[in-house]
């Protein structure tokens, strides 16, 4: 239990940034209608199974057309 309280500090905003990131990208992927590689299904699946930190950079490296 000592080692959990050692961890949480790191933990949380960890969580916060990933959630946040999983946001914005579920965001951009439903705002926008033009994408490098794939449509909009394919890029909501790849957000959502890889939602950690995986699946939102994949889109922004990949699939996210530039404005």
């Amino acid at each position: 239990m000592n080692m959990t309280n050692e961890i949480l500090p790191f933990l949380i905003p960890l969580a916060v940034v990933q959630i946040a990131l999983l946001v914005y990208t579920l965001y951009h992927i439903m705002t926008h209608k033009n994408y490098k590689h794939g449509n909009r299904g394919i890029w909501l699946a790849v957000a959502i199974i890889g939602m950690e930190f995986v699946g939102p950079i994949i889109y922004f490296l990949f699939g996210r057309e530039e404005d």
